[in-house]
């Protein structure tokens, strides 16, 4: 369709609303030197270098990216994992946050990706691969044809409750946006997700427009301008403008025949109609040269042909809505003051002191999440705790879930608990526990590989620590299989 349009000889095309149909039809519009202006394609490998006459009206999803990163240091994160979908969009996006997650020292445990227009029953196994990892941070970056029922799917394996955490990309604010309300099915299955938003300051320009934008759209009226809307408007202007521009300086709308596009045989696309738009460098130029305010914000691009002032709204999903717990912009990182407020104002300044708002996690609750969980199928850390007769205030046998209990095995889990990386573990009792067990003896039995003392201790990689409870203290004595 986007070839037998540039058929017709069109100077500028605007679209398309996808990353993936985007890598292709910038080849055409390289070839034929024909401006191509998209409001929706965010994948960051859409790169000026490669597609010279691709021109991106929108916020590339390398900073969204930077966004997503932020926000995982912020809460001191170390894994996440990423879901997305696996086409350019997805892809590009999730190389960005690998990219990003790398200098704040954190990463992507595992990239989860759904075929496009993925049905519930794929997506379902996907989600229960995933939950049986350490990792309880998710990222989600896939369309919104089957972003909902990512979550949707979640929510039915108990994936929404307290201990987990959920970050939606733009896709899941553009939802919201084009529905002109949020729907009580999405917020139900979305309690406690933040989503990113990319951020389009109040305006006098908005206020003026809206009201012949609802005569237009008869849908009534609505509070403010989705950021989807804002840029395809802007878009239009861009043009526009620079269409007026190009035929000011002199220019005159001619076009030529490119000899190295032949008709295929067989093939309902004739290729040889298409024709090169001369002096196209020309208008390309007064494009990128657009400096103007428009519904989004400024309208301005960088050297490298991104939009001046890229920043993302922070919004926390709960109850029948979502509010804003803060800001993110390349200038000014997280912030809860709105990004227009902080150009003017020192980095250092008290106004960015509060990096977020409290947010409101799934599981209803305001604890921040740790973030991960001792691995279902991991390796075990074998911890064997002498079954003494006597000083059983420290240690004993219990018929807990641990199968011991006492003050130095609270400890010991404490101490477990504040790492910063899962460690399964399991107590192992040695003893009869009729007479005080001999802790040389012990020791002996698991440097000599030996697998009588309850459970096997032979399993190779596994390591057993055995703790010496004596009074007021313990003793760990660390023995490695492989070593020994």
């Amino acid at each position: 369709a986007a070839l037998q349009l540039l058929a017709k000889d069109v100077i500028a095309v605007l679209g398309p609303q996808s990353s993936a149909i985007a890598h292709i039809i910038s080849h055409a519009a390289n070839k034929l030197q024909v401006p191509l202006i998209s409001f929706a394609a965010s994948d960051p490998t859409l790169s000026s270098l490669e597609y010279p006459y691709f021109v991106r009206a929108t916020q590339s999803d390398y900073y969204q990216m930077s966004a997503v990163a932020s926000i995982i240091s912020q809460y001191q994160w170390r894994e996440v994992i990423a879901i997305y979908v696996d086409d350019d969009y997805g892809r590009g996006g999730i190389t960005a946050l690998g990219d990003a997650l790398a200098k704040k020292m954190s990463k992507i445990a595992y990239k989860a990706k759904l075929p496009p227009g993925a049905g519930r029953t794929a997506i379902q196994d996907m989600l229960m691969q995933v939950n049986e990892m350490e990792s309880r941070v998710y990222v989600v970056h896939v369309n919104p044809d089957s972003g909902m029922t990512v979550f949707s799917a979640a929510k039915s394996l108990g994936m929404m409750s307290s201990g987990y955490v959920w970050i939606a990309t733009d896709w899941l604010s553009a939802v919201i946006d084009s529905s002109g309300h949020v729907a009580s099915d999405a917020t139900e299955n979305t309690q406690g997700v933040i989503m990113l938003h990319q951020h389009v300051a109040d305006s006098g320009i908005q206020q003026s427009l809206l009201p012949k934008l609802n005569s237009l759209t008869r849908k009534g009226n609505r509070s403010s301008f989705s950021s989807y809307t804002a840029h395809a408007y802007d878009s239009v202007w861009l043009v526009a403008h620079a269409v007026e521009q190009f035929l000011s300086a002199g220019n005159a709308v001619s076009f030529s025949a490119n000899q190295n596009l032949q008709a295929i045989k067989g093939s309902s696309l004739q290729l040889d109609s298409l024709r090169v738009l001369n002096n196209g460098d020309k208008l390309l130029e007064k494009v990128l040269q657009a400096n103007f305010t428009g519904v989004s914000g400024q309208v301005q691009f960088t050297l490298d042909r991104n939009l001046i002032h890229p920043a993302y709204d922070i919004l926390n999903i709960g109850g029948t809505g979502f509010r804003t717990i803060g800001y993110w912009s390349n200038f000014s990182g997280l912030s809860v003051a709105a990004p227009e407020n902080l150009h003017s104002v020192p980095l250092n300044s008290t106004t960015n002191d509060i990096q977020l708002h409290s947010v409101i996690w799934p599981g209803q609750t305001a604890e921040k999440p740790r973030g991960w969980v001792f691995p279902y199928h991991g390796k075990l850390l074998r911890i064997g705790v002498p079954l003494r007769t006597s000083y059983n205030e420290f240690v004993m046998q219990d018929d807990g879930p641990d199968g011991v209990k006492g003050f130095s095995v609270d400890v010991f889990k404490s101490a477990i608990s504040l790492l910063p990386y899962p460690v399964g573990c399991t107590f192992v009792l040695f003893g009869d526990g009729l007479k005080n067990p001999s802790y040389s003896d012990l020791v002996q039995k698991v440097s000599e590989n030996v697998s009588n003392i309850s459970i096997s201790l032979s399993l190779k990689n596994y390591c057993t620590i055995f703790i010496k409870l004596d009074f007021i203290h313990f003793v760990l004595l660390f023995w490695y299989h492989s070593v020994l």
